[in-house]
C-alpha cells in the first residue's frame, strides 16, 4: 500500500521545510532498514516541500498507523525538528490520492509557481537517488515513472510549461523595481547547480552581461569556463559583493554564505556600493536574515517570494489539471486491472490442471489399448492423440479468453469484489478467497485514511 506524507508551503513553515530538507537525507535508507513495515521510499525535498512516498507491506491499519509514526520520528530525529510540531505540519495521503498528489506535483500545479520548470527533475532525481540507495520498490517505479509521464503530456500538451515560471525567474520578476536597468547591473552569481544555470539564463534573457560566479566549494572556475563568466576567487568573494548591485545566491551548502558581518565588511572596502539587492534562492538559507538590517541592503528570500507568487494562469492550469485527472485515473484503472490477475492466473491454472489431468488418463488408457494392437495403428493413434490435447488446450484457452478480458474490465470499473465472488462460487478456488481477503483489507485501511488528513488527527484517531 502506497501512502505519502507530506509538508509543503500550503501546510508548513519555511523554517520547518528548511530543517527537513537539510537533515533528511539518509532517512530513507533507515526507514527501509530498520521498519518492520516500510518496504520502500522515495523521498521528494525542494525549496517548498518535503515528502516521502512510502510503500507499506502490512495492509492492517494497525501497521499503516505504525509505519506513519515511525516515519514521524525518523523525521524529527533526523531534521532536528519537535516530533509534535512535525506532527501538525505533515499530510498523510494514502490510497488514490498518492498518484493523484504526486501528478499534479510533478506537473508544477501545486508549486508555489504554478507551472514551475525544475519540479519534473527534482521528482525524476528523487527516483534516482532512492535507486541508487536500494529504498524503492516496484509500486513505486511505477508510481513515480508515470508521474514523469505525466509532467512530460502536460508540458507538451498545455501551455503550463510556457506559462509557468520558475522561481528564479519570479525572484527577478519581484527584483525589477530595484532594478533600473538590467543591463547596465552588474551581478554576483553564488552556486553552481541546476539552480544557478536556470538563474543565468533568466539574467541573459534580461539583457545581463556583467555576471560574476563564486562557488562555496571550489567549482567556480570550471562553472564560469563551460558559461563564459568571470570566476571569482576564493579569497575575493568580499570584494565580489562590494562591487554587485545584486547578490544571487543559489548554493546547496548546507551553511550560511553571506551574513550580516560579510556584507558590513564588504561595504567598507573602498569602491564599494552603497545600495545592493540580495536574492537568496538557496534551501538550506544562503543568507542569513540578519544582512536585511544592514544599511543598504534588500533581501528578497523564497519565504518573501513566495507571498508574491502570480495568480494561476487559469486556461493552462484547466488544461493541465484535466491531463493530470485523466492519468491518475488511468493509473487507478491499471493497478484495479492488475489486483485481479492472480485471479484469473488462478482460474486459467484451475482449468488447465483440468485438462491435464483428463489427457494424463486418457494417454493411459491408450497406452493399454495400444499394447495389443498393431505397431502402425499405435502411431497412428499417438499422432491422433497428440492432434487433440492441442486442439483442447486451444479450446480452453478460447473459453478463458473472453472471462479474462471480462475481468479486466470489471476491475478497471471498480467491480473487483465481483471477480473473486464469481471465481469463487463457481469454482470454489481458495486462493480467490484470500485474494479477496487481502483486497478488502487495503481497502478498509485506504478507507480509514481517505483523502489528505492532519497527521496528528490520524494518530490520535479522531478521522
Amino acid at each position: 500500500m502506497l501512502i505519502c506524507l507530506t509538508a509543503n508551503h500550503r501546510n508548513a513553515g519555511f523554517d520547518l521545510l528548511e530543517k527537513l530538507s537539510v537533515g533528511t537525507a539518509d532517512v530513507a535508507k533507515s526507514l527501509v532498514a530498520e521498519s518492520d513495515f516500510v518496504q520502500g521510499a522515495v523521498v521528494l525535498a525542494t525549496c517548498n516541500r518535503f515528502e516521502a512516498y512510502l510503500d507499506i507491506d502490512e495492509p492492517l491499519t494497525a501497521g499503516l498507523s505504525l509505519a506513519v509514526e515511525q516515519a514521524a520520528e525518523s523525521f524529527s530525529a533526523a531534521s532536528g525538528t519537535d516530533v509534535d510540531e512535525l506532527r501538525d505540519s505533515l499530510t498523510l495521503l494514502c490510497g488514490d490520492g498518492v498518484a493523484d498528489h504526486l501528478f499534479a506535483v510533478s506537473s508544477g500545479l501545486e508549486s508555489v509557481v504554478v507551472g514551475e520548470d525544475e519540479i519534473a527533475g527534482q521528482v525524476k532525481r528523487a527516483l534516482s537517488t532512492a535507486r541508487i540507495e536500494g529504498t524503492t520498490s516496484s509500486d513505486l517505479e511505477r508510481l513515480f515513472q508515470r508521474a514523469s509521464q505525466t509532467s512530460r503530456g502536460v508540458k507538451t500538451k498545455t501551455g503550463l510549461g510556457g506559462a509557468g515560471r520558475s522561481l528564479a525567474r519570479l525572484a527577478l520578476d519581484l527584483g525589477e523595481s530595484r532594478v533600473t536597468d538590467w543591463a547596465a547591473t552588474r551581478v554576483l552569481l553564488v552556486g553552481t547547480g541546476q539552480y544557478a544555470r536556470v538563474t543565468l539564463a533568466n539574467l541573459r534573457d534580461r539583457g545581463v552581461t556583467d555576471i560574476r560566479v563564486f562557488s562555496p566549494s571550489g567549482r567556480a572556475a570550471v562553472f564560469a569556463a563551460k558559461q563564459e563568466l568571470e570566476p571569482v576567487p576564493a579569497g575575493g568573494f568580499l570584494e565580489a559583493v562590494a562591487t554587485a548591485d545584486v547578490v544571487i545566491t543559489c548554493s546547496t551548502a548546507a551553511t550560511v554564505v553571506l551574513n550580516a558581518d560579510h556584507l558590513r565588511a564588504a561595504a567598507s572596502l573602498p569602491g564599494a556600493f552603497t545600495r545592493r539587492l540580495i536574492i537568496d534562492l538557496g534551501l538550506p538559507r544562503n543568507v542569513d536574515p540578519a544582512v536585511a538590517g544592514v544599511a543598504g541592503a534588500e533581501l528578497l528570500d523564497l519565504e518573501t517570494i513566495s507571498l508574491h507568487a502570480p495568480l494561476d494562469e487559469l486556461n493552462a492550469e484547466s488544461d493541465a489539471r484535466a491531463l493530470v485527472d485523466q492519468a491518475a485515473a488511468e493509473y487507478r484503472a491499471g493497478k484495479a486491472e492488475s489486483a485481479v490477475t492472480p485471479a484469473v492466473v488462478a482460474l486459467r491454472s484451475h482449468l488447465f490442471d483440468l485438462l491435464d489431468a483428463e489427457i494424463g488418463r486418457s494417454r493411459s488408457s491408450a497406452i493399454a489399448t495400444a499394447a495389443t494392437a498393431d505397431p502402425s495403428a499405435t502411431v497412428l493413434a499417438a499422432a491422433a492423440a497428440e492432434q487433440t490435447e492441442r486442439s483442447l488446450r486451444h479450446l480452453v484457452g478460447v473459453i478463458l479468453h473472453s472471462p479474462s478480458v471480462r475481468a479486466r474490465e470489471l476491475a478497471r470499473e471498480g467491480r473487483a469484489d465481483e471477480v473473486f465472488a464469481a471465481i469463487e462460487t463457481l469454482f470454489g478456488l481458495g486462493s480467490a478467497a484470500a485474494l479477496r481477503s487481502e483486497i478488502a483489507a487495503q481497502a478498509d485501511a485506504a478507507a480509514a485514511a481517505s483523502g489528505a488528513v492532519s497527521l496528528d488527527d490520524y494518530r490520535t484517531g479522531t478521522l
